[in-house]
């Protein structure tokens, strides 16, 4: 006889994985730390804090992210019972319509408060709810579309943050640019290493499609335009700070990565791909520490 307590918890589990909420949780701290050390420049940290607008926006990008995650693994779960087999057998506690269910409620919710901030912010989020559908229903399969426009997805929330504070700057430019790159580069990476199981299943990516040679190309000359964003920011900011400490550590981390890419061990390919995952983390948090002692040390 099935322990009723250990099934409820393996179907919360299996929630947590199918929604990705560790993604989404760090993303909402991203989000947050840009918002209010970049993107918000004259606003106290009290007001901010007050400012339910931000925090109901916000909250709208928590739900909306939740439930992109759950379609996307509604249409990847053939593909991710041979990429993620362990978290395929934990999702599997819970019945798919659930998911869909809750990917429903989810969006729902979201814009239900969307619309009580304005209409604005509706139709902001109800065209991002649409695209999260269309890439997993259609464009997650398409030869290059598929990386951009699940790194522009990912960037959605903070262009929004980016528009309602009005905060357009060479500086921010170039740091967007820099982020998008190497998100494109991580999740070129990754396509290396599902790189049969995505042949098998239709998706057409860069690794699947082109030569070996050819992908490692592309990978290393996305990985000198980073470099190049790199030295810009830099340039324009500064060796000054924090931040600027950063990106010229980036410049060296980007040579490291290129050198991986140009093993073909499998292991590099591992390695890589978390190093510079890793080292977006660290990016979030050097933007912490710079906000911190550039507002209450400087």
């Amino acid at each position: 006889m099935k322990n009723p307590l250990f099934y409820r918890f393996s179907q919360f589990i299996a929630f947590i994985m199918g929604a990705r909420v560790f993604v989404t949780l760090l993303l909402t701290f991203a989000l947050y730390v840009s918002t209010f050390f970049l993107f918000n420049q004259e606003e106290s940290l009290r007001n901010f804090v007050f400012d339910f607008r931000v925090h109901g926006i916000i909250f709208c990008t928590i739900l909306s992210i939740l439930a992109g995650g759950i379609i996307n693994q509604f249409y990847d779960r053939e593909k991710d019972q041979i990429t993620k087999p362990f978290r395929t057998r934990v999702q599997n506690f819970l019945k798919q319509k659930y998911f869909l269910y809750a990917y429903i409620a989810l969006n729902i919710f979201s814009l239900g408060i969307a619309g009580m901030i304005s209409i604005r912010v509706f139709f902001f989020f109800l065209i991002y709810q649409f695209l999260m559908w269309f890439y997993s229903h259609k464009l997650s399969k398409l030869l290059i579309i598929n990386n951009l426009t699940f790194v522009s997805l990912s960037l959605y929330p903070f262009f929004g943050m980016l528009f309602y504070y009005k905060t357009f700057s060479v500086l921010i430019f170039l740091m967007s640019i820099f982020i998008y790159l190497m998100l494109l580069i991580i999740d070129v990476l990754k396509d290396t290493l599902t790189k049969n199981a995505d042949k098998v299943f239709g998706y057409f990516t860069i690794p699947n499609y082109f030569s070996s040679t050819m992908s490692r190309t592309i990978i290393v000359i996305l990985l000198i335009l980073a470099q190049i964003c790199s030295g810009l920011i830099i340039w324009k900011m500064g060796l000054n700070s924090i931040m600027s400490y950063y990106f010229a550590a980036s410049i060296f981390v980007q040579i490291i990565s290129v050198f991986l890419v140009l093993n073909k061990a499998r292991y590099s390919k591992f390695a890589n791909l978390n190093m510079l995952r890793s080292w977006i983390f660290i990016g979030i948090i050097s933007m912490l520490a710079n906000g911190i002692h550039q507002h209450y040390f400087f």
